[in-house]
């Protein structure tokens, strides 16, 4: 299925386009799924049980960076002036650079775990090594795409840094005991970035030819499909909440590539037994 020393590309015999429409309601899921935590982790913070707020911080994270992945690759459904604006926004929330991640993670894309992937370098990495590094992730994002962006991204690294710089000074003005923890876990979510948006779903599959690893079962229900990693690197304009539906074509559909797969955490991974027999028969997509 994979050679180790090739990029692995998008089968040709699959269709993944009638996966990309977003229809109103699923935009507005998207938009809003880090609310509820977000709402949780502050009340937790303001009650005696602030300790468990971290839990409710740490989806919320989650769930904004699957927000933020959306916008980054235009899968929201909206013009794209408004995913930029999104990205500012989650800026502020998030308390970091999404513009500085969304330029690295186009890169990312083009030029996957080689010189030039400035974000996917984590994934060669170890463990501990990729924990220590984690402080500096952001700053050498935001170096990077300084340097290499351009003076439209510029412009859009400025206005993060403003926003950010808003946020951080009005919650410290405020004096609110929950604003602050939350400035703290979204400090340190931005430190573990690399360690969970990147090293962990791309560890081990730099030289497999691998495009990523990929979960099945609750495991990946339970990190809100963000483990479909694999199904994202071959066809990333498929929307994250499509994203089973594809590796389920692609598990069916194409010889090896269930047996090849590497799962994120394999002993919380669900096997998958694709029986090309028992698939429906499909044409390519229409290039375009």
């Amino acid at each position: 299925m994979c050679d180790a020393h090739a990029k692995e590309t998008p089968p040709e015999d699959v269709v993944w386009r009638d996966l990309t429409p977003m229809g109103r309601n699923q935009t507005f899921v998207e938009l809003t799924l880090p609310l509820p935590w977000l709402v949780l982790s502050w009340w937790l913070y303001a009650s005696a049980l602030w300790p468990l707020g971290a839990i409710g911080s740490f989806m919320y994270f989650l769930c904004a960076l699957r927000l933020n992945h959306e916008a980054i690759h235009d899968n929201l459904g909206l013009p794209r002036r408004w995913d930029i604006v999104i990205l500012h926004v989650l800026s502020g929330a998030m308390c970091g650079c999404n513009c500085s991640v969304a330029w690295s993670h186009m890169q990312h894309h083009r030029h996957a775990m080689g010189p030039k992937d400035h974000e996917g370098k984590c994934g060669e990495m170890g463990a501990l090594e990729v924990l220590l590094y984690g402080p500096r992730f952001p700053i050498e994002l935001i170096r990077a795409a300084w340097m290499n962006g351009g003076p439209k991204w510029r412009r859009r690294l400025m206005m993060d840094g403003a926003v950010v710089a808003i946020v951080v000074l009005a919650i410290l003005a405020s004096g609110l005991t929950f604003l602050i923890l939350h400035l703290v876990a979204m400090a340190v979510a931005q430190c573990l970035t690399a360690f969970f948006a990147v090293w962990i779903t791309h560890q081990g599959t730099a030289h497999t030819g691998l495009a990523g690893r990929s979960q099945r079962g609750p495991m990946a229900r339970a990190a809100y499909l963000m483990f479909y990693h694999r199904e994202h690197h071959l066809f990333p304009k498929v929307p994250v909440s499509r994203l089973p539906e594809l590796a389920e074509r692609l598990d069916a559909q194409v010889p090896g590539y269930a047996d090849s797969r590497q799962p994120v955490v394999p002993w919380l991974d669900t096997p998958v037994r694709a029986s090309r027999e028992n698939a429906r028969p499909v044409r390519s997509a229409p290039s375009g």
